[in-house]
């Protein structure tokens, strides 16, 4: 058989598909330079592959250009295809970021919070997923016999993502039924990003491969446990070194650290509408369900929007290198990119304004009267994709981190979207949503 190898050039867009072009693998070294095609309405495809209002039209000519540092070539040795993928970013003919760009969004995030406080960014993205094949039945969560019936596609996937440039950390047999979880080391900046692309990408071209279909769908069955995306982040100061912790500030929070987290907290609810975008999201983010359902800062708490997480160490130089924060109101709905970026500006932000460390909350806030929420400045987290829109509409501040041609372009996406299922019911959208993630 004739063959000339693919390689496939990448964007994950507005609806968190990763979508692009393949050339042929020897035009690699002339596609670094020049891209590949793009077309500006592109950006307005919904997960559902239809096209949402969009400003552009048939004008507009763009160009994807792949990073080479972000190439992947996977051999399963199953004997199907070589599987070969690179990320990159659309920009303008003339080489300038596109406004819509996923990835040139974050790039101007991360160099914003730089900027401002000296600081980069350091991330790892944990998945949750579950297998779309019928259900194991009970007695499997976190069962060894479980992960035994599931070990040679979990030891795949740890090896694929290696050979893919991902740092694996665990794999799990996750508590809800046939879910799982995979995580992988930190990332500085952008890269965080690539490898989450890459996580969802080679778990799912690997359970395809191996007659285990995965789905990272944020809730697959209405009465069932979610699948969040939890966003874990710490910083380095410009000589790399551990700048997230002191000890003897409370909770172990720098003063940067404390500011950071506050931007996120109180720009919270306009910015869920970018990391959990999609209508049944916020099925999920409801009390009791382990995600989270107010902008508050927990320990030891995962409910909590933020967690800080514990370290291991009585050591101050060792546990300022463990030490992080994790942003739980997240999902595979979203484009790692946008999750990223709107973090990374919200807190930037929250440095900016010099706002003081959030207070930790230590009990069931859904419990807790209005009047005394309020006091406290906690806030019930929208409770759909409808409310999140609104509230990322009215706030003027996130328009200017985004820009104001991107926003508009993704409110319209999420409301054609949203359009898309307004007369489904709750079952019947989660299965729309299953079918695409």
């Amino acid at each position: 058989m004739i063959s000339n190898p693919l390689m496939f050039a990448a964007t994950s867009d507005f609806s968190g598909v990763t979508r692009g072009k393949a050339f042929p693998l020897k035009e690699m070294e002339k596609r670094f330079r020049q891209g590949v095609g793009w077309t500006p309405t592109n950006v307005q495809i919904t997960c559902f592959d239809t096209i949402a209002e969009s400003p552009f039209g048939s004008f507009g000519d763009l160009i994807l250009v792949p990073d080479a540092d972000t190439a992947v070539t996977l051999d399963l040795e199953d004997g199907g295809p070589v599987e070969r993928f690179v990320l990159g970013d659309i920009l303008h003919l003339d080489g300038d970021p596109w406004s819509c760009c996923t990835r040139s969004i974050l790039k101007t995030a991360l160099k914003r919070l730089e900027d401002v406080s000296g600081l980069r960014l350091v991330a790892a993205f944990e998945h949750e997923f579950q297998s779309r094949n019928p259900a194991q039945g009970p007695g499997e969560a976190f069962g060894l016999a479980s992960f035994g019936k599931h070990r040679a596609f979990g030891e795949t996937v740890m090896a694929a993502l290696e050979v893919a440039g991902v740092k694996p950390d665990t794999f799990l047999k996750e508590y809800g039924t046939d879910q799982f979880e995979v995580t992988n080391g930190p990332d500085l900046g952008v890269t965080a990003a690539d490898t989450a692309v890459k996580v969802r990408a080679v778990t799912k071209l690997v359970g395809e491969r191996m007659g285990e279909p995965v789905t990272f769908v944020p809730i697959r069955d209405p009465a069932g446990v979610g699948n969040g995306v939890h966003v874990h982040m710490s910083f380095v100061d410009e000589n790399g070194a551990p700048a997230t912790y002191y000890p003897d500030a409370p909770w172990g929070m720098a003063e940067k650290t404390g500011s950071f987290i506050a931007g996120i907290l109180k720009y919270m609810d306009s910015i869920v509408a970018l990391t959990a975008p999609s209508a049944i999201s916020y099925t999920r983010l409801t009390p009791h369900r382990w995600s989270a359902a107010f902008n508050n800062l927990g320990y030891h708490d995962r409910e909590a929007a933020v967690r800080i997480c514990p370290v291991t160490s009585a050591s101050a130089e060792s546990a300022a290198k463990q030490y992080n924060f994790e942003y739980r109101a997240a999902d595979a709905t979203a484009s790692p990119y946008l999750v990223l970026a709107a973090l990374a500006h919200a807190g930037a932000q929250g440095i900016e304004e010099g706002l003081a460390a959030p207070q930790v909350t230590e009990e069931d806030l859904s419990e807790l009267p209005a009047a005394t929420l309020a006091e406290r400045g906690l806030v019930r987290l929208p409770q759909s994709l409808g409310e999140a829109l609104d509230r990322l509409e009215r706030n003027p501040r996130v328009a200017e981190w985004i820009g104001a041609e991107a926003l508009d372009v993704y409110l319209k996406h999420k409301r054609g979207e949203l359009a898309q299922t307004a007369d489904l019911s709750e079952a019947e959208r989660c299965a729309r949503y299953e079918a695409v993630y």
